[in-house]
């Protein structure tokens, strides 16, 4: 995983652009140093072909799904596209398995339901289990693949370090992330999500924040259950409170986002991958990733 890097960037917003967009935006990220590139997986392109467009307009990037949702398909189709894209690029991807849809209820996301597929933990050890076990016929990859779970909760992460190479948490403060290393251990890879807002206008960028913290604090159980082993309780996440958001969100100049990207690192994350919070998420922050980027570098 040391190709990874330190810091890398993490979005949504190439799930909107055209295909051209992503690989131009693709090759602008791996020309300004960061060492990865993570997305998401919603309603937007299916992860292996976003991963497939980017990592073919790239050389040396590493391409991270951050996550491959386990309920959009079966463990057959995952393993062996896992395969192919191992064996196309090699060393250069990273498939992160999880989602919120893994869940006791199903999950309505803009009218659609997404069926649950049971009990997380249990659901994810299973999916492993199913994926390692399919007899796979193409050509094998050089390397063995390299997977990182979506894990928040200390039973997750603890499978995280026992199954896979580590954990990529989304959304949480500082001391997720030193509870993290602690659960997973000195020896799996621990990549952070944190969100930031480049903004000098410091009361412009705390109320994007606070939408932002806003947004999940209200309606993604397992991120409320995590706030709360944190100790959040309802006064913040009813809010969101001021120490929520600041907990959750680095805003203000590129000193302080770096700050916050130095204390995960001291705190045990291998990695840190930047999420620029934007008035317009659906345009790639190409202005904000240029002005971080030397975050990136050594």
């Amino acid at each position: 995983m040391r190709n990874l890097g330190e810091v890398g960037v993490w979005t949504f917003a190439l799930d909107r652009q055209p295909t051209a967009k992503v690989r131009e935006t693709a090759a602008e990220i791996e020309e300004l140093g960061y060492g990865a590139l993570w997305f998401g997986e919603a309603f937007g392109r299916d992860t292996v072909s976003q991963a497939w467009i980017t990592l073919s307009a790239t050389t040396r990037l590493v391409v991270a799904a951050g996550i491959a949702n386990i309920a959009f398909r079966d463990p057959i189709s995952m393993a062996a596209a896992e395969r192919a894209v191992n064996e196309a690029f090699p060393d250069r991807y990273v498939l992160g398995l999880g989602g919120h849809r893994v869940s006791d209820e199903p999950i309505v996301m803009e009218g659609y339901v997404v069926p649950s597929r049971g009990r997380a933990v249990r659901t994810m050890g299973a999916y492993l289990g199913a994926m390692d076990a399919v007899p796979l016929e193409s050509p094998p990859p050089a390397a063995p693949p390299r997977r990182v779970l979506a894990a928040l909760g200390p039973k997750m992460l603890a499978l995280a370090a026992e199954r896979t190479m580590g954990a990529h948490p989304y959304f949480v403060p500082v001391e997720h992330t030193r509870m993290a290393r602690q659960v997973m251990g000195p020896e799996a890879f621990l990549a952070v999500e944190q969100a930031v807002v480049l903004d000098t206008d410091v009361a412009r960028a705390r109320a994007l924040a606070t939408e932002h913290v806003g947004f999940y604090s209200a309606a993604a159980p397992h991120q409320i259950a995590s706030l709360r082993r944190l100790g959040f309780d309802d006064a913040d996440l009813t809010g969101p409170s001021r120490r929520l958001v600041d907990a959750i969100v680095a805003y203000g100049d590129a000193e302080v986002i770096g700050k916050r990207v130095r204390e995960h690192l001291d705190a045990g994350a291998d990695h840190v991958c930047l999420q620029v919070l934007t008035a317009d998420p659906a345009t790639p922050p190409l202005r904000e990733w240029r002005e971080l980027a030397h975050l990136a570098r050594p």
